[in-house]
């Protein structure tokens, strides 16, 4: 009995996080966001009012509905005790010259936590720790 119990509810968790893989933002334009790797065409900056507006909204996604919506990071560090970051970067830099060195270029910044959704949503200009601007 216990087991199909503790079955139940990870089919409901599973089911319930699969359903959070469609997100829209009104007034975001994500295909626009998601075709300006890396900022290099200066799109993202301009896209940033709606998203940021909305920001509240990204808080609890999966990983997996954060690439339905703004793509393939364009930068990601894995850290301790599975936690992982998403770095998008917001205006053109250093990362748009060939081989994409880091930058100092403002980014867009979503921390997940241990259960692979979003628990913070910061704006950087620097560096993660550890690691230098080139």
């Amino acid at each position: 009995m216990h087991l199909r119990v503790l079955l139940f509810g990870a089919a409901t968790s599973l089911l319930a996080s699969c359903s959070q893989s469609s997100i829209t933002i009104p007034g975001f334009d994500a295909a626009a966001w998601q075709r300006d790797t890396r900022a290099c065409q200066n799109t993202r900056a301009k896209l940033l009012p709606p998203l940021d507006q909305h920001r509240q909204k990204l808080y609890g996604l999966s990983n997996g509905a954060v690439n339905g919506l703004l793509g393939h990071p364009d930068e990601e560090e894995l850290e301790e005790q599975t936690q992982r970051i998403y770095y998008y970067y917001l205006d053109p830099g250093e990362q748009c010259q060939p081989g994409h060195p880091r930058s100092k270029a403002r980014r867009l910044v979503l921390r997940f936590g241990a259960l692979n959704t979003v628990t913070e949503v910061l704006y950087s200009t620097t560096p993660p720790i550890g690691k230098k601007a080139p």
